[in-house]
């Protein structure tokens, strides 16, 4: 089922947390941070909406961090309801698609709850102070993967880590909803 996040809540502080990435790291809100911001996705293995865009996450992942960007995906969906998002399965999703930035395993779903997740992929962007300045769609292509779509969220965050600020005008991000334990 479809879903969409609100829209940006500009200012708004980031949770702070501690993960664990595929290759068995522990990374938190602070360690992943850029000097121009940082970039919570949340992600899984399975949405079509994530896996039509999942080389481009990972191009757009190594260019924003090339801009000061910390990056960090992370997956909060329910591994015994939907097997294909178990933490043994993210490593290979993020090596397939060249990830370069970590991704991060919320099992007990904490960090979800804490940025207020809605759906996958669901992005937020923070300046260097960790204030929220983008909370909008990956591109326009929707389901669809398409090389010659408008790259939202890289230009969001280009323009953070230039001047510290989004833009005004954000277009939510859709997609499958998080899979929530019962």
């Amino acid at each position: 089922m479809a879903a969409s996040p609100p829209t940006c809540d500009f200012g708004a502080p980031a949770p702070d947390f501690r993960l664990t990435d595929t290759d068995g790291h522990a990374h938190s809100r602070d360690s992943l941070r850029g000097p121009g911001g940082l970039l919570v996705m949340f992600i899984c293995n399975h949405c079509p909406y994530v896996v039509a865009i999942a080389p481009k996450l990972a191009r757009d992942g190594a260019a924003l961090q090339a801009l000061g960007i910390g990056v960090a995906a992370i997956c909060s969906n329910d591994a015994a309801a939907y097997p294909q998002d178990s933490f043994q399965n993210m490593g290979p999703f993020a090596r397939r698609y060249g990830f370069r930035f970590p991704y991060l395993h919320d099992p007990d779903q904490s960090v979800a709850r804490a940025f207020g997740a809605v759906c996958t992929p669901d992005f937020f962007g923070y300046g260097a102070d960790t204030g929220l300045q983008y909370r909008g769609r990956f591109d326009d292509s929707g389901r669809q993967a398409s090389d010659t779509a408008r790259r939202d969220l890289f230009d969001a965050m280009s323009a953070v880590a230039r001047t510290g600020s989004g833009p005004r005008d954000q277009v939510p991000s859709i997609g499958c909803s998080i899979k929530w334990v019962a």
